[in-house]
């Protein structure tokens, strides 16, 4: 990899019901979950424990779990069993809504970034400080925006185990056929190069895109350019969205006019179902990518990834998108401590670098930059190295509710129906009004 100095719609549905049935089983719950402290002998920690996960899939996800982890696991905590639900992010929200309502709630969950505010307010997690697990000791392993993303009113209710980023992109060899040494380095540069790199047939049809925005979901299209405009989706205590002021105003108009004016995109011509993302098979010059465009590449275009240069997309602020899966201990657990141990376990640097690399994402845990797997994988490595400039998507309780309403709104902007201030100012209403009811 060449290194140069450069800097859908898922809404949570029944979860209202979750919302009573949440408050009820935890009144319900083992007592010791609240008073109980993390014992110093494993010997001592007993249960029969489940795990609803959305990760881990396919036979060789299983094989890792069942075959290498697990084993691990009981080895060092030998009274305790596991019973593992396979499942994946499409079906998660109503696994987790059917196990409320028939009151079998998983004793560990694996949600994503985002989730856990819901989840929380709702009572269906548990707050793992109280069993030892504090915002100052994963403070120790974590950068602040990781930690803040499994926590909610002063509580840890997660410990993340991996990330999944987005972050620019530049196929250096077509940059430099056209003169360029570099990414861009600001939004001006940004459009300069995008309009010199798009080429079109003497037809006019697009054959490669300047700057490649639709290949990824809209959604975070919009936030990676927001967090690069210096915005911020909501305020400091999240009771009010702040992605409709003038950072994320012009956030969308330039996504707009990269397409509408300066015509370096088309509606079209990709989309995130694309069978090779344009960035590999040159129908891209530069575009916004997730970090598993290095394994793609790999399996589909090895030749170009000396070429491929990720960089963070500079404006006012820095534009790094990351998410992630976390896990989460069930607050009407009747082992709460085999619980905490299983998950402290999956997010230790063994078992998190292995499923880490098993499906080619972000390790959350600083320690693991220096792994073979990390540095092995550029676009990993890169993620790694500029988490402490990453933002994440989320924030209020209501995030499952209203995240589905952001990529209609950036698109009615893209397809150049709506100014990109009165989509955001609409979308904002949608939001804010979830926020209060």
């Amino acid at each position: 990899m060449m290194i140069r100095n450069s800097p859908t719609r898922v809404r949570v549905g029944a979860i209202s019901a979750v919302a009573a049935l949440a408050l009820g089983l935890s009144a319900c719950g083992s007592e010791s979950d609240s008073s109980a402290a993390t014992t110093s002998d494993p010997d001592e920690v007993t249960g029969d424990i489940t795990l609803l996960t959305p990760i881990f899939e396919g036979t060789e996800g299983q094989k890792l779990l069942e075959d290498e982890l697990l084993p691990q696991f009981y080895e060092e905590y030998p009274n305790v069993s596991v019973s593992v639900d396979y499942t994946t992010y499409g079906n998660l929200n109503e696994k987790l809504t059917t196990a409320a309502v028939s009151g079998a709630v998983p004793d560990v969950m694996l949600m994503g970034v985002g989730w856990i505010e819901g989840f929380a307010d709702r009572g269906l997690i548990a707050d793992l400080s109280e069993l030892g697990l504090t915002e100052e000791k994963l403070l120790e392993s974590y950068t602040p925006a990781i930690v803040d993303a499994g926590t909610w009113n002063d509580g840890v209710y997660a410990v993340p185990i991996m990330l999944d980023t987005r972050f620019g992109v530049a196929r250096m060899d077509l940059l430099e056929e056209a003169g360029y040494d570099s990414p861009p380095q600001n939004w001006d540069e940004l459009v300069e190069m995008s309009k010199a790199l798009t080429v079109r047939d003497s037809d006019g049809t697009l054959e490669r895109a300047g700057f490649d925005m639709l290949s990824l979901d809209s959604r975070q299209a919009f936030e990676t350019m927001l967090f690069s405009a210096g915005g911020d989706l909501f305020n400091e205590d999240d009771t009010a969205p702040t992605f409709n002021e003038d950072p994320g105003v012009d956030a969308l108009q330039l996504m707009s006019d990269l397409i509408n004016v300066h015509e370096v995109e088309e509606i079209g011509f990709s989309s995130p179902d694309a069978a090779v993302n344009p960035l590999l098979n040159g129908r891209a010059a530069m575009g916004i990518a997730h970090n598993n465009l290095w394994t793609q590449g790999l399996e589909a275009a090895p030749e170009v990834l000396d070429d491929l240069e990720p960089f963070v997309i500079q404006g006012e602020g820095e534009g790094m998108f990351f998410g992630g899966t976390l896990a989460t201990r069930s607050a009407t657990s009747q082992s709460p401590e085999a619980a905490q141990a299983f998950l402290e376990f999956l997010a230790s640097p063994g078992p998190a670098l292995a499923a880490n690399e098993q499906r080619g994402n972000v390790p959350a845990l600083s320690e693991l930059l220096d792994s073979e797997y990390v540095q092995s994988n550029g676009f990993v490595q890169f993620a790694m190295e500029n988490l402490d400039v990453a933002k994440r998507e989320g924030g209020p309780a209501e995030w499952l509710e209203v995240r589905g309403d952001f990529a209609p709104a950036v698109e009615a902007t893209l397809l150049d129906q709506m100014s990109a201030e009165d989509s955001l100012n609409d979308l904002a209403g949608l939001v804010q009004t979830a926020i209060d009811r």
